[in-house]
């Protein structure tokens, strides 16, 4: 009985150590006889009882790594304390098995050089504005040593750059007097804007002026032109009219009689001003001589008409 249970504890030990099961995104390295054997494939997995064993179980995921903070110098020598996170991967599990003690600690350190070397080549003002620049060197310079540690450098991100106290005041006097002097500038643009907008408008004002005056002057000269013309045509029309009348039977007699009417009603006019000294004719055929020389004239109009 003893013997049997003796057995299966065997057997159990013996099931144990032959059977493995490796999870998923995980790899396990077995060492035979204290050689580097094979990496164990995530699933299930026979080992030989005694001979082999799992030396290294490594995750193959991705793995962000804190990088301690530390003190970088400038080009123009100013500190900055700078503080990342490293993002790497397990590509070679036999590798970074054997490529290195601890390549977590080598990545850790490479990266806070690199990082010092980097930010050495920039001044202040550039680190600010590099920071994807300075992230992919860093990525690089990683990159290239942690092959022999069979690690993948993903990525770099610097989390905080924090210059001294009295950096960090000058800056902000420089950013306030920045803001100052563009809101200066912003309220002169302004100034100088308004003024070309005032003048812009009292220019188009005037013009408009102008041209309502020189439309009024232009329409002004139209209608006294149109009025000229009409009282002319009108005129011409009285004249044609009472040459006409002069035509007709009797018409010569009626200008006579018209003509005189007039010369009686003129002289009428002269007696009636008390200030005037009125000479009448000895002769009163000189009146009728004057009559006739008038009718003689308004024959000749209406001769000249006609024709």
């Amino acid at each position: 009985m003893e013997i049997a249970i003796l057995l299966i504890v065997i057997a159990v030990i013996f099931i144990t150590r032959a059977i493995k099961i490796v999870p998923q995104q995980t790899s396990w390295v077995v060492e035979r006889l204290g050689k580097y054997h094979a990496s164990l494939a995530p699933g299930l997995n026979f080992l030989v009882p005694f001979i082999d064993k799992v030396a290294y179980k490594h995750s193959l995921k991705e793995i962000p790594l804190d990088v301690p903070s530390q003190v970088c110098i400038t080009r123009d020598n100013t500190q900055l304390q700078v503080d990342g996170i490293l993002y790497f991967q397990v590509t070679d599990p036999m590798r970074a098995s054997y490529g290195s003690s601890n390549y977590i600690v080598a990545v850790t350190q490479l990266a806070q050089t690199s990082l010092r070397s980097v930010i050495g080549k920039l001044e202040l003002d550039k680190t600010f504005e590099e920071r994807d620049m300075i992230n992919a060197q860093v990525v690089s310079a990683i990159d290239e040593a942690a092959l022999n540690w069979g690690v993948k450098v993903l990525r770099y991100e610097i989390k905080d750059l924090t210059p001294p106290a009295e950096i960090l005041r000058a800056m902000q006097a420089q950013i306030t007097a920045e803001r100052e002097k563009r809101a200066l500038i912003a309220a002169s643009e302004g100034r100088r804007q308004e003024q070309i907008n005032i003048a812009t408008g009292e220019r188009e004002a005037f013009i408009a002026r102008s041209e309502g005056e020189k439309q009024a002057e232009i329409n002004k000269a139209q209608g006294e032109a149109a009025a000229i013309i009409s009282v002319a045509e009108a005129t011409a029309n009285a004249i044609r009219q009472v040459a006409d009348a002069i035509r007709q039977p009797g018409g010569e007699q009626a200008v006579q009689l018209k003509v005189a009417e007039k010369a009686v009603d003129a002289y009428g006019k002269v007696a009636a001003d008390a200030t005037t000294t009125l000479i009448v004719p000895s002769n009163m055929t000189e009146v009728s001589a004057l009559i006739g020389s008038a009718m003689k004239m308004v024959q000749a109009s209406g001769a000249k008409t006609g024709a």
